[in-house]
């Protein structure tokens, strides 16, 4: 005797129950993120020296996916609750080098959220004057590029102004040319001269010939790109959908670990003494050192005597210190190591330091991050 075949399920009523639990989690989703942002506002109420505090008082330590659920998907649902979070209590304020769909604006967006308050500024100068005279709360800046090293403009800016680094958000970098027709049509390629470099190689032998011109950024470079057919712009895929441009490369960086690393920067009150410690910091200092012969090794020496590893060194010459022969000039140091400034190592090397110093600033201490994007 043949077996009955088993009944089948009916699509319209599975598909009812199905849609009926969707709209049971949505309702219970949207009741959890109200109930958080309500529980992060009576945190900052309780603590309130927090108030100029950096906006990871909201944060959350959700980072990995589950289930059918990628890590970078349960992430960027995790930043908006964050962000969300964060706009309703009113924090904060956060200035960017602009314009829109740049990379400092999409770092700004992977490390704050879309529902922040994202204020676009001129220059990288622009940003550490808003911090620094109260009308933003934190600032978004290049710091370094993996194959291009130090942001000159930042280096100067920290020399003029009296911020903190309140966090780091290293950005992995992914350059698109962006155009309205096939590439045989391309005259020229405009973008930052840092992204122009950055694809030199990419340039050389996909478009030679074609002239590549530096442009303020790489958001203005696509509006240039789609106003004129001949004209092909270097910028993020983002800024291309913008503008209603075609991607016709993707990843064209001659690097293909190309990241640059931003620094989220605060006013001076804003944790004195470092972001709260998690164990895995890192701590920014700059000083300057008498222009004697050993100076700088006897400063590093300091570092290896406390067990300090050294993640990043720069110097930078000040202005205006050269002497009338321009044979030599007065220079800032600017060091990154592991740990926290409330380290007893760290505290002691600080110590040590500051008597061989001439000026020594603590820009802050922060916890290490993973690279966004």
């Amino acid at each position: 005797m043949a077996k009955k075949a088993a009944p089948k399920t009916t699509p319209t009523g599975g598909a009812k129950a199905l849609r009926t639990r969707i709209r049971v989690l949505d309702r219970q989703i949207a009741d959890a993120v109200a109930e958080r942002t309500e529980l992060v506002a009576r945190l900052v109420a309780q603590h309130a020296q927090l108030k100029n505090a950096p906006a990871d008082i909201a944060a959350t330590t959700v980072a990995a996916g589950k289930g059918t659920v990628s890590d970078d998907a349960m992430r960027a649902v995790f930043r908006e609750v964050v962000a969300a979070s964060r706009a309703a209590i009113g924090l904060r304020r956060i200035a960017y080098l602009g314009p829109e769909d740049s990379y400092s604006h999409l770092t700004a967006i992977e490390r704050f959220g879309e529902a922040a308050d994202l204020v676009p500024v001129a220059t990288i100068h622009a940003v550490f004057q808003e911090v620094s005279e109260g009308s933003c709360e934190l600032g978004v800046v290049p710091l370094e590029n993996s194959t291009h090293g130090r942001v000159t403009d930042t280096l100067e800016a920290f020399a003029s102004s009296m911020v903190h680094i309140c966090g780091e958000a290293p950005m992995r970098i992914h350059h698109c040319l962006l155009g309205q027709g096939p590439r045989s049509a391309i005259r020229r390629v405009v973008s930052k001269p840092q992204a122009l470099a950055q694809c030199s190689h990419w340039l050389a032998e996909h478009l030679p010939g074609v002239e590549a011109v530096p442009y303020a950024s790489t958001s203005d470079a696509a509006r240039l790109a789609a106003e004129d057919p001949s004209v092909a712009a270097i910028a993020s895929e983002q800024a291309g959908r913008r503008h209603g441009l075609e991607p016709l490369a993707r990843h064209i960086e001659d690097q293909k670990d190309n990241v640059t690393r931003f620094a989220v920067i605060g006013p001076v009150n804003t944790y004195p003494t470092g972001a709260p410690k998690t164990g895995d910091d890192k701590t920014a200092l700059m000083f300057e050192l008498a222009h004697e012969p050993g100076a700088l090794a006897d400063g590093m020496a300091i570092f290896k005597r406390q067990k300090l590893n050294l993640t990043w060194i720069e110097s930078f010459p000040i202005p205006g210190s050269r002497t009338q022969d321009l044979s030599g000039g007065r220079y800032l140091f600017f060091v990154e190591l592991m740990g926290h400034q409330a380290d007893l190592r760290v505290r002691r090397a600080v110590a040590s330091l500051g008597k061989k110093c001439l000026q020594l600033r603590v820009l802050g201490s922060y916890a290490r991050a993973k690279v966004l994007g």
